[in-house]
C-alpha cells in the first residue's frame, strides 16, 4: 500500500503499481472534496474524480476495491480505495 500524508487539509497518498505517481483529496464529514490524481490517464482520472467528489468515503471503497487495469492487479480507481482506507485507518475509523 502507498503512503499517506497530510498537507493543511489535503491528504496525499503515493500510488503504487499504477501510472499515476498519487491521488489527492480532503474529506469533509466524511466526503470527498477536491480529489485529483497526479500523473496517469487525465481524461480517466479527471473523470473518476468527477465522478466519486461528494460521496460518501465507504461507498466509493465499496465501489473502486479490487478494480485492476488490464493485466495489473490494481488501477487508479483502486489506489484511490487504498488511499481512504489508509485514511480511515489514520482517523480511527
Amino acid at each position: 500500500m502507498g503512503k499517506l500524508t497530510k498537507n493543511n487539509n489535503t491528504y496525499v497518498h503515493k500510488n503504487s503499481g499504477v501510472c499515476s505517481s498519487a491521488v489527492e483529496f480532503e474529506v469533509e464529514d466524511n466526503h470527498l472534496k477536491n480529489v485529483h490524481f497526479i500523473g496517469g490517464c487525465n481524461g480517466n482520472t479527471t473523470g473518476i474524480g468527477k465522478l466519486v467528489e461528494g460521496m460518501e468515503i465507504h461507498d466509493v471503497i465499496r465501489r473502486l476495491d479490487g478494480v485492476p487495469c488490464g493485466m495489473r492487479p490494481t488501477s487508479c480507481p483502486d489506489q484511490l480505495a487504498k488511499a481512504l482506507k489508509a485514511y480511515l485507518a489514520e482517523a480511527g475509523c
